[in-house]
């Protein structure tokens, strides 16, 4: 409470004490006159007359807006109040702030006299503050909008102070939750370690390292961090770009496989030698082994337990023998008599031994088509069969199906030049299909290594797929794998067709495809490479091409272009959703759209997944371009398909 004692000479003493006070002060009466005013109050509100004693506030600043009158009046009812930043636009048009405190002063009789109003020009501290302001505001959308991963870090506890909108992208967290994490929670070094690390970034301005952060999937990156301390309100933090360096990883880690493949390359090159040079003495001794161990048994009685040891010798002999074709048909130091071969009646002849080799348990499907003849010694037929089959037996659990198909297919110079493995020219394709457990794509590339296995000692020698890829490739063919895990695999063995005298068969690719009308064809597939060859190849055709990488795309665009599409060529299987399902839902919209169905799996075992139905139009892929120039005229040309 401001008492004034009422005798003139304290009033003398107060008021040359206000007038003289460093600050802007003015005191008043209860009808706002001025009983006493500073000389700083009277520079900080242009006030050129001296003479204001006795005179009203409101003469004085006539255009006072309405609240300052109000606040006059709360303050002379008692009340005190106080603004720390308020706008004061000047006569001249400029606008100042000011921060000030009004508060009540009080007569010896304890009544209020009047009020007394202290105030400071602060616009050179707002202006300050703003001007901090906008530089943080810049800095932080410098920080957030930055292309690399950063965070800010506390070094005392590990917090994020903050995290950028690509920290988020990269992390997989929302900023909010980052901003409630600890370096502790991502980094997968153990706590004391990484304490020595960031003690490291205090000693040193800027410092280099690698670690491995975990992501909100749960998996881990390998990355690369620059850190370095930065001060904000006063305190040291720990300013961090993250650089993802998983890649350069991996290829590191694929070139150190990639020497030791050469390394076992050549040592498998040596063992070819090996078993070029002493598998003729080899293959004698396991043949006298075999043959007397037969004769022993003839003479030996049924009843007699050594039978079922010598059958044990007989077998271990016959197995010996298998791995020395395997060793010899993967150095391609086999002898071979390659013969002109109808694979169908190839094939046929091996069922019941494949049929044999898988169990009973397994249900084996022959699917025969129209295939070119090819030239190729049948005892190699034999062992592309049997290693694929015991291949897809292996991958199966219990019960389960395997199929083999033929066909002939084409690929020309504008398909191959898409598809680096392929091959131009004709073909007599093996289609060898599971419906197993698949195979990851982290073993996918290896699988045709020597001696690379994924089963259990004693189980396997690792040469079987080695063995197909090596009687492919010395025939001038090619093989090719589509595989999910879970789903099954698909093994394709591609083997030139034979033309020669005794076969002169007239080339496929002799009659020019039929071409499109115009007709709109929606195609859906989520491998960009395919996706972008199917829409030239059916542009070139004839046809008007729409494309859509995911079925989300593929139903947004059949709303909006309602009617107009006649054909939607999709995969089978998808991410999202599978073609069955997003080819019913199309249909709801537009009941007149046509469907045909492609798929890196054979027709056959899409069907026994129960992902399509029977009867359905389908096309495998790989396919050329006159495969699909006849199989979508021919949809087009047919009914509706669901």
């Amino acid at each position: 409470m401001l008492k004034i004692e009422p005798d003139q000479k304290n009033q003398q003493v107060l008021q040359l004490f206000i007038e003289h006070a460093p600050a802007a002060i003015a005191m008043f009466d209860t009808d706002m006159r001025y009983i006493a005013v500073s000389h700083r109050f009277l520079t900080d509100y242009g006030i050129e007359s001296h003479d204001i004693i006795g005179k009203s506030h409101y003469d004085v600043f006539p255009e006072i807006p309405q609240r300052w009158r109000e606040i006059h009046n709360r303050c002379l009812s008692g009340a005190t109040e106080r603004c720390e930043k308020d706008p004061f636009p000047r006569a001249n048009g400029k606008l100042d702030w000011i921060r000030w405190e009004i508060r009540p002063w009080f007569a010896h009789t304890s009544e209020i006299g009047g009020i007394i109003l202290f105030s400071e020009v602060v616009t050179e501290q707002v202006e300050a503050e703003e001007k901090l302001k906008e530089s943080e505001a810049k800095f932080r959308d410098l920080f957030q909008k930055h292309a690399a991963v950063k965070l800010i870090i506390d070094p005392d506890d590990g917090r994020i102070i903050d995290a950028n909108e690509a920290a988020e992208i990269f992390y997989g967290w929302p900023g909010e939750q980052l901003r409630r994490m600890r370096i502790q929670d991502i980094n997968t070094l153990p706590p004391e370690k990484l304490k020595e690390e960031i003690e490291k970034v205090r000693k040193q301005k800027r410092i280099h390292f690698e670690f491995r952060h975990k992501l909100a999937d749960g998996s881990i990156k390998d990355v690369a961090v620059y850190s370095s301390k930065i001060t904000i309100r006063g305190k040291d933090m720990l300013h961090s770009i993250i650089h993802d360096i998983s890649e350069s990883k991996r290829t590191e880690k694929e070139q150190e496989r990639l020497r030791e493949q050469l390394a076992q390359a050549q040592k498998m090159e040596s063992v070819g030698q090996l078993a070029g040079g002493v598998a003729h003495d080899y293959n004698n001794m396991l043949g006298v082994i075999t043959g007397y161990s037969e004769l022993v048994m003839e003479k030996l009685p049924q009843e007699d337990p050594l039978r079922k040891d010598m059958k044990e010798i007989i077998e271990a002999a016959r197995r010996s023998a298998d791995i020395t074709r395997q060793l010899l048909a993967f150095a391609r130091k086999q002898t071979i008599n390659p013969v002109i071969l109808d694979l169908n009646e190839a094939i046929e002849t091996t069922l019941k031994m494949l049929r044999r080799l898988i169990g009973e348990d397994i249900e084996l499907t022959w699917i025969p088509g129209k295939v070119w003849t090819t030239k190729i010694d049948t005892s190699q037929i034999d062992q592309i069969l049997a290693n694929l089959c015991i291949n897809a037996r292996d991958a199966i659990k219990g019960v389960g199906k395997i199929s083999i198909e033929t066909s002939s297919v084409t690929f020309d110079e504008e398909y191959c030049a898409g598809h680096s493995y392929f091959i131009s020219g004709d073909f007599a394709m093996i289609a060898v299909s599971d419906n197993g457990c698949g195979i990851g794509r982290d073993i996918l590339s290896r699988i045709f290594e020597p001696f690379f296995t994924t089963k259990d000692v004693g189980q396997g020698t690792g040469l079987g797929l080695s063995t197909v890829y090596g009687i492919v490739k010395q025939n001038n063919g090619f093989i090719n794998v589509y595989s999910e895990p879970g789903k099954g695999t698909t093994f394709k063995v591609y083997l030139p067709r034979y033309c020669g005298e005794s076969d002169v068969v007239i080339s496929a690719n002799t009659s020019a495809p039929p071409e499109g009308r115009g007709q709109t064809v929606l195609i859906v597939e989520d491998e960009d490479s395919i996706r972008r060859l199917g829409v030239r190849i059916l542009e070139k055709m004839g046809y008007r091409v729409l494309s859509a990488s995911a079925p989300i795309e593929a139903i947004h665009l059949v709303e909006q272009e309602a009617n107009k599409i006649d054909l939607l060529l999709t995969d089978v299987v998808m991410p999202e959703m599978n073609g069955r399902d997003l080819a019913n839902r199309l249909q709801e919209i537009d009941p007149n759209i046509k469907v045909l169905f492609m798929s890196g799996y054979t027709n056959n075992v899409i069907v026994h997944r129960g992902v399509l139905d029977d009867g359905i139009n389908f096309i495998s892929k790989p396919f050329s371009q006159k495969e699909l120039a006849v199989k979508v005229h021919e949809v087009l040309s047919r009914g509706i398909s669901n």
